[in-house]
């Protein structure tokens, strides 16, 4: 059967997430319907993360098999005509071989998570940014940031569902950076490592707030990674700042 890799973005506000769900509509439930009205007997698809209820994704992979072959654009064309009028696009479409796994192959994660500090409610935006009231310093929160990145038992930043079968990660970038925003500031959070951790980015994210806003020194977050404890973290952030932004492959392959 031949393979193909799907690069989907998508509006995760609609969805309990990218899993399937039993009772609540998910983004895996909509291309699966999507491309079943292509082949009926499609089996279903996996993708590179499972991203939770109201996070997006600018650059989310999947990968299927479909039982004869197709030109990759007018593949992604037929899905995005199905898809309509969800929040859900194929951006690009490739044929890849056997080997291709959408989350086994895959060999770096970037995350972007975006924070907006101002008093006035966020109307363009809604739904897509973490808005807080209060100002953030820019300078503590990277300061704190430092204190993650390599490699560490990340224990206290993970969701007590996770399944991983080990807490220890390599985090290879934590950059944040300030931006304008309409009569506020801007803070972007961009996060790259081979793979993460349940709730990981917003644990990280929610702590690095407390940083900005003055509630925690730079230092907790050092004492707190060292902890190895759930407890010591700070607050979870919303999901619906975060967006899945890009994965890597060994050979590109939307090239």
């Amino acid at each position: 059967m031949p393979r193909y890799a799907l690069k989907i973005e998508y509006d995760g506000g609609p969805f309990a997430g990218w899993q399937r769900q039993k009772d609540q509509p998910s983004v895996q439930q909509a291309l699966e319907e999507a491309l079943r009205r292509l082949e009926p007997d499609l089996p279903s698809i996996a993708a590179a993360g499972r991203t939770d209820a109201g996070v997006h994704a600018l650059g989310q992979v999947a990968h299927c098999d479909m039982a004869r072959h197709w030109d990759p654009f007018r593949l992604s064309e037929a899905l995005n005509y199905h898809l309509k009028p969800l929040p859900v696009a194929i951006v690009a479409a490739a044929a890849v071989d056997d080997g291709f796994h959408a989350r086994f192959s895959a060999v770096r994660r970037s995350y972007l998570f975006r924070l907006v500090s101002r008093r006035a409610p966020v109307v363009q935006d809604r739904g897509r940014v973490w808005q807080v009231g209060h100002k953030l310093d820019l300078a503590s929160m990277r300061d704190a940031a430092r204190f993650l990145l390599g490699r560490h038992d990340f224990t206290t930043f993970r969701s007590s569902l996770c399944q991983a079968a080990s807490p220890v990660k390599t985090l290879d970038e934590l950059r944040i950076e300030e931006l304008h925003y309409p009569v506020g500031r801007e803070f972007r959070f961009h996060l790259q490592a081979r793979s993460f951790l349940h709730n990981q980015v917003r644990s990280f994210v929610g702590t690095l707030e407390r940083v900005g806003a003055g509630a925690w020194a730079p230092d907790d977050v050092r004492r707190a990674l060292e902890a190895r404890d759930r407890s010591a973290c700070g607050p979870v952030c919303p999901p619906q700042g975060l967006y899945l932004a890009e994965v890597r492959y060994e050979v590109d392959p939307f090239g």
